[in-house]
């Protein structure tokens, strides 16, 4: 799942350097929506032919999709641009975004930026995966849900997580990815505080299903998030280091969750922990940005002493 969740990303970036947030979101959107298309036909699948036949029949259908279109999957020629767009540069409608700076893996993981970065997304992963792992009960809990009302109000989590993820993504090429995380999680500070405090239904469907687009928004959002901070160089290397925050906060999350509400007997003390988590989040997104703004400013030196040279030859 790795290979074929990281590869496709990491390319794609590459090839639309104009709308880097759109094109992952769009492949990274399919990840969120996976579980709407493929949960009933694998239930099928295992009615039909048992467990061990459908692992076959799945194992047999990925290779061939996947096998198949790795064969077009390659990064662009040095220097590529989409057709017309050097020409609308020219122009003056567009604006051609040069990378800040072009590090290696190994160079990204010794800068600050990587661990402010890690952080973000293993914060928004755990309190979000926490949620997911146990939005029935809590519904139950706090609105009075029936179990059949809170699975149906749960089953459209996959919804939202995919859309947010292209919606927050293509957002993100025009507010650029710092207003972006930060308005994650100025939204769920909110949300997770509020959440106990609902007494309708409805509302508490809003907010969660509003959660809901952050948690696969931050997912979508992380692969140009690295191309501004990192460049394209190893995009891939460096997204795979960045991505072990999702594994560590699929551990952490649901068992922390399930801790606190042994201690509690109540998810209202979870969310409220998980608000004052979003909160610190938030100062790291604050924190990246003068990291950001030193990037730029090395940029720009750079720039002016390149054209300076120029000038003197």
């Amino acid at each position: 799942m790795g290979v074929g969740y990281i590869t496709p990303v990491s390319t794609l970036v590459k090839w639309f350097p104009d709308r880097r947030g759109l094109a992952t979101g769009l492949a990274i959107m399919g990840f969120g929506f996976a579980s709407l298309i493929a949960s009933p036909i694998m239930q099928a699948l295992i009615e039909s032919v048992g467990i061990a036949g459908t692992f076959y029949i799945l194992g047999i259908i990925y290779f061939i999709i996947m096998f198949a279109s790795a064969q077009y999957l390659a990064p662009p020629p040095a220097g590529w641009l989409p057709e017309g767009f050097q020409e609308q540069v020219d122009a003056g409608s567009k604006q051609l975004k040069r990378d800040l700076v072009q590090l290696t893996a190994n160079e990204a993981v010794k800068t600050r930026r990587f661990y402010l970065l890690w952080l973000m997304l293993f914060i928004n992963v755990t309190c979000g995966i926490a949620i997911i792992a146990v939005a029935s009960p809590i519904a139950q809990e706090l609105v009075g849900l029936t179990a059949v009302q809170a699975a149906a109000v749960v089953g459209l989590n996959g919804l939202f997580n995919g859309g947010g993820r292209i919606a927050w993504a293509s957002l993100s090429d025009y507010i650029g990815r710092p207003n972006t995380y930060t308005a994650f999680f100025i939204i769920q500070i909110v949300a997770f505080f509020l959440m106990p405090n609902l007494s309708s239904a409805i509302l508490f469907q809003v907010v969660l299903y509003l959660v809901m687009t952050c948690y696969g928004g931050g997912f979508s959002s992380i692969p140009a998030y690295i191309g501004d901070l990192f460049g394209t160089k190893q995009l891939g290397a460096i997204h795979g280091y960045i991505l072990t925050a999702w594994s560590a906060a699929g551990l952490v999350g649901p068992l922390f969750n399930t801790w606190l509400y042994g201690v509690t007997h109540s998810y209202v003390t979870s969310l409220m922990v998980f608000s004052a988590m979003f909160a610190v989040a938030l100062l790291i997104s604050l924190w990246i940005r003068q990291d950001i703004k030193k990037l730029k400013a090395q940029a720009s030196a750079h720039e002016s002493s390149v054209e300076l040279a120029g000038t003197m030859r």
